[in-house]
């Protein structure tokens, strides 16, 4: 708990119109009575032009509180944003003037918010002014735009002693981060009065924030009290009307499409119902017969014109309302479907009229209206790679994401790569240029990219959308290595510009998808030396998880079955008794396969029906050329003479579908890599084609490959660069039957782990539900205050900071921080 100098500036906001004797018990208890420190709390009475003596009571009788005169009524909306104009505070409170707070009211909201950064406004509980029924203890919304209380009236029995995310907590008691609540506009002003805070409450859930239930957080309430003599129709009216526009402003094009009309037919018939109007006395059929037509006017009750009226005013409030809809459906993050679940129950009618009723259910049914909050969203696959028959690592597992994901959502795969021409699948894919992916980017919910995609599509750097990064492949480890070849200034330029790009995603992403536990521990420092593990995203989780989690590379949860020939009835010199190794992928800088030769050059002494096949030595990507170890690899196995006896390349690369027909024919895979960084941190993709076609592995010791071999014996681990190693571990897998069918058993059972559906269960996860991550919300950050706290309160912060520094490194800690302060002082008055 933080000490109290250190505790947040709190902006307490009371409207008052024509009713000083509450507002001034209400007042008289926000200085008395909480248990709050008095220099962190600001009152704010706003008085919404009462004339009937108001401003001179409250002065009279609260003093220190600061009064705002509006020059006219602004309603509770516009008052509240009238008295937050005037706030010092980075937290905004809300309380009705017929209310008291208990005194833990603004402590234990303030707790709430300084523990959970996601959440940008607490909800109270509120009672009755007895403190023995609910007023407000959670809020459910209709599918036509109608929030409604649960539980009000209910005994506070110690069922709603439970913190809980909701919707929208009610403006009677309600606490948002200043910078937050002002970010979004405030109270949407139009509304005046009803239904603001359910409006305010959708819009932060939809930017991705969290609404925060704290039952310790207690006001008491005298409902209804500024309404007591005012008719019951125009607040009738008000709750229609600000109903429709609410729900026009926030719901997706799509659901807009369905349940608008819906709305709109379900509010002419809570008129009709509530004023018990025959509807069919215009009926053709039922005018008279024996004389002219009935032309007198027909009587409709002032609850019925009520619906009436606020359809008419809505539609005249439709321009203005069009503008406010962009602004929330671009900053929006989160899916109507999202959201369901705090709507509590959607298909409450909300309304007791048995006509009423029958109109409900005709329209539910008849439009499919349970349908409409479903749980598909738009999911946007992007990458650089070329997806074709002949796909490589990022192009398969891009495919495979698009793949797994489409069972649940609406997905796009875009590849920006020219050389592409896609294969058929379940989902959508396409070549696009990347001056023309902003309709798709526009449409999705999700975006996932991998590669340089960033720096592709610049606008996805400032786009609210919710960006997962694939970050799987240490890109500027690779180019340590391949950039070898480059001049020495050419290499380091490379090597930065590709440190930057992954520093930009790594910046800018909401949720991140790395290959191994190894790399994970990797990409937490990248994270933490660019400063992007912060306070928010610790406090919000520690274990970082829910930003940064492990998907390896995948493998097909159906077992490989031969469709075609393989390397045996293709390759001239593979007989169908020898026994082959297999090298599945590209031959890379990174790669050691010079070793392999060695070891190879050492069995076929041996072994003469030792076999090495290398599957792919042109990249499907023609923009990725031939690597200087692919062309030292061919002089060394021409050199030792082993092409065409012992060692084949294939110069193309095996189409993805047919990769199983050659991997079907090998005995044994191999990896052989150098001892260096990217080794350290690498995941070797096409090595989990080995499990997946029950090959035994041999693999040089040093990435987390090795150390899975290693522990669950699935073949032999080696020393780096040490060919007689590698020739006496390849001999043992390929001619000891024994051992190699112990290695089988062990990959049948490993296998499982690596399937698609299974390593990409994080990424699953993460679109049933996704989020900002927790430091992108705006307005996130430490709750201080905005202005000067005056003598006291800086008086107070400072014995606070010096106890701190003394407790932290003693007197010298103390005088070096006093020595920054008095700098920082001379510099500013400079």
């Amino acid at each position: 708990m933080p000490d109290d100098a250190l505790l947040p500036v709190v902006s307490v906001v009371v409207v008052n119109y024509r009713g000083a004797d509450d507002t001034i018990t209400c007042l008289r208890s926000l200085r008395d009575d909480l248990a709050y420190p008095a220099d962190r709390l600001q009152v704010i009475c706003v008085d919404n032009r009462s004339d009937d003596g108001s401003v001179e009571r409250i002065k009279a009788n609260v003093p220190g509180v600061k009064v705002v005169e509006s020059a006219t009524n602004l309603g509770f909306a516009g008052g509240c944003n009238l008295g937050v104009q005037h706030a010092k505070g980075s937290v905004v409170a809300f309380l009705n003037n017929d209310a008291r707070p208990h005194q833990d009211w603004v402590r234990a909201a303030v707790d709430m918010l300084l523990a959970e950064p996601t959440v940008a406004a607490v909800a109270s509980k509120v009672l009755d002014w007895t403190g023995e029924k609910v007023d407000f203890v959670d809020g459910g919304l209709t599918w036509f735009g109608m929030g409604y209380k649960t539980h009000q009236g209910e005994p506070d029995d110690g069922r709603f002693d439970t913190p809980r995310d909701v919707l929208f907590g009610t403006g009677s008691a309600l606490f948002v981060r200043a910078d937050t609540f002002r970010g979004l506009g405030g109270f949407d002003e139009r509304f005046f009065m009803f239904y603001e805070d359910v409006d305010l409450g959708w819009r932060l859930n939809l930017r991705g924030w969290r609404v925060r239930y704290e039952p310790a957080s207690v006001a008491y309430h005298r409902h209804h009290r500024s309404m007591a003599d005012v008719d019951s129709s125009r607040e009738t009216y008000l709750l229609e009307r600000n109903a429709l526009a609410s729900l026009y402003k926030n719901v997706s094009d799509k659901t807009l499409a369905m349940v608008l009309p819906a709305a709109l037919a379900l509010s002419v018939r809570r008129a009709t119902a509530r004023g018990e109007i025959d509807t069919t006395q215009l009926d053709i059929t039922k005018r008279r017969l024996d004389g002219p037509d009935d032309s007198d006017p027909i009587a409709i009750p002032r609850v019925s014109a009520a619906a009436l009226f606020a359809i008419d005013q809505f539609i005249e409030m439709l321009p203005s309302l069009k503008e406010s809809r962009a602004v929330e459906q671009a900053a929006r993050v989160r899916s109507d479907g999202d959201l369901l679940k705090l709507m509590r129950n959607a298909m409450e009618p909300a309304s007791p009229e048995i006509p009423y009723l029958m109109a409900h259910r005709a329209l539910s049914e008849t439009l499919d209206l349970g349908e409409v909050y479903g749980y598909r969203r738009n999911i946007l696959v992007m990458t650089s790679d070329a997806i074709t028959e002949r796909m490589a690592g990022p192009a398969i597992r891009a495919w495979n994401m698009a793949d797994v994901l489409s069972g649940d959502h609406d997905v796009r795969l875009v590849t920006m790569n020219p050389h592409s021409d896609p294969p058929p699948a379940p989902f959508q894919v396409r070549y696009t240029h990347e001056s023309k992916v902003s309709p798709d980017v526009e449409w999705a919910d999700v975006v996932i990219m991998q590669g340089h995609v960033l720096e592709q599509v610049q606008e996805l750097k400032f786009a609210s959308k919710i960006l997962v990064c694939d970050i799987y492949d240490p890109m500027h480890l690779e180019q340590l290595e391949q950039g070898k070849d480059l001049t020495d200034a050419r290499r380091a330029h490379v090597v930065e510009v590709v440190t930057e790009v992954l520093s930009n995603q790594l910046l800018r992403g909401d949720f991140f998808l790395c290959a191994s536990e190894r790399q994970r521990h990797f990409w937490l420092g990248h994270l933490g030396a660019i400063g992007r593990l912060n306070p928010t995203l610790y406090d919000s989780d520690p274990s970082v998880r829910s930003l940064l989690a492990v998907a390896p590379f995948g493998l097909s949860a159906k077992p490989p079955e031969r469709t075609g020939p393989g390397p045996r009835e293709l390759v001239q010199g593979i007989k169908p008794d020898d026994k082959l190794t297999i090298w599945a992928g590209g031959i890379y800088n990174w790669f050691d396969p010079l070793t392999l030769l060695h070891a190879f050059d050492r069995l076929r002494h041996r072994r003469t029906d030792a076999k090495l096949l290398f599957l792919g030595m042109r990249h499907p990507n023609p923009d990725v050329g031939e690597m200087d170890m692919a062309t030292r690899t061919r002089a060394l196995a021409h050199r030792l003479d082993l092409v065409g006896r012992n060692v084949f390349f294939n110069e193309t690369w095996v189409p993805y579908d047919e990769r199983q027909n050659w991997l079907l024919s090998a005995d044994c895979g191999v990896t052989t890599h150098f001892e260096h960084v990217e080794t350290t941190f690498a995941f070797r993709t096409r090595v989990l084609d080995y499990l997946w076609a029950g090959l035994p592995i041999v693999t040089t010791a040093g990435d987390s490959f090795a150390d899975l071999v290693a522990q669950e014996r699935l073949g032999v681990v080696v020393p780096a660069e040490d060919p007689e190693a590698l020739a006496d571990a390849l001999e043992r897998v390929l001619y000891d039957e024994e051992f190699g069918k112990t290695c089988q058993v062990r990959i049948q059972a490993v296998r499982e782990r690596y399937t698609w559906e299974t390593v990409l269960a994080p990424l699953v996860e993460f679109c049933r539900n996704p989020r900002p991550a927790a430091d992108r919300l705006t307005g996130t950050g430490p709750l201080v205050a905005q202005e000067p706290l005056g003598a006291v309160g800086v008086m107070r912060r400072d014995l606070a900071l010096m106890k701190e520094y003394l407790n932290a490194g003693g007197p010298g800690e103390l005088a070096k921080r006093a020595g920054g302060r008095i700098r920082r002082v001379l510099r500013q008055g400079r």
